[in-house]
């Protein structure tokens, strides 16, 4: 399967044979990067906000999921759930998506660190997108978003929603995430291959995509 990055929070997987995912489309006009112009069969919001829900320009959708659930969608599996504490009253959707047993993790709508109980039932993580640019302006803090990916430990890492020079958005920058990791040399690509899970890395490794301009 391929992963590109658009920006913020939004990726495209796809796989020849099975339906693409487009993550939390933006308004190009909130977030800074490139209107989308792409193909989507299904699209995934996590936040009903121009920065993460904006299915204008995307074209040939069939779905979109808003909400959580379990879904099939041609030939992939999808579930999105909703992890926020009792005390919230605004949504925080995750979605896991099944591509023949190989598992991507789109935490786009998390706002606080969740409880090892949540994360036994998104299952095992291969591929993990993860929110490292906030706060004050949203989501995890850079350390929370390293205690997440220690606490997940997918084989794969890929951060995103953080500060970059086409966004205007107040984030905070990739450097931060990668001190509080200990990183110091992650992958740089300007997507992600992975052909299946039996190929992954073992441990996990950093991948910094490249937004498609």
């Amino acid at each position: 399967m391929d992963i590109v990055w658009y920006g913020h929070y939004c990726f495209r997987l796809s796989q020849r044979g099975k339906a693409t995912v487009v993550t939390d489309p933006f308004d190009a006009q909130t977030v800074g990067y490139k209107p989308l112009q792409t193909r989507a069969d299904v699209v995934t919001i996590s936040r009903e906000t121009p920065a993460q829900g904006h299915v204008k320009g995307l074209r040939g959708v069939r779905r979109v999921l808003r909400a959580p659930g379990e879904y099939e969608i041609g030939g992939v599996f999808i579930w999105g759930m909703d992890v926020r504490k009792s005390s919230s009253s605004e949504r925080e959707m995750v979605y896991v998506f099944d591509y023949e047993q190989l598992t991507v993790a789109h935490l786009g709508g998390l706002r606080h660190l969740p409880s090892e109980e949540t994360l036994e039932v998104l299952g095992p993580v291969h591929v993990a997108l993860v929110p490292v640019g906030g706060p004050p302006h949203d989501g995890l803090t850079p350390a929370q978003a390293a205690d997440l990916v220690a606490m997940l430990e997918p084989h794969i890492a890929i951060p995103m929603a953080y500060k970059t020079p086409h966004t205007p958005l107040d984030l905070r920058p990739l450097s931060a995430f990668l001190k509080a990791l200990g990183e110091t040399h992650p992958e740089t690509q300007s997507q992600l291959r992975v052909s299946s899970a039996a190929q992954l890395p073992e441990g996990t490794r950093i991948v910094v995509l490249e937004p498609k301009m």
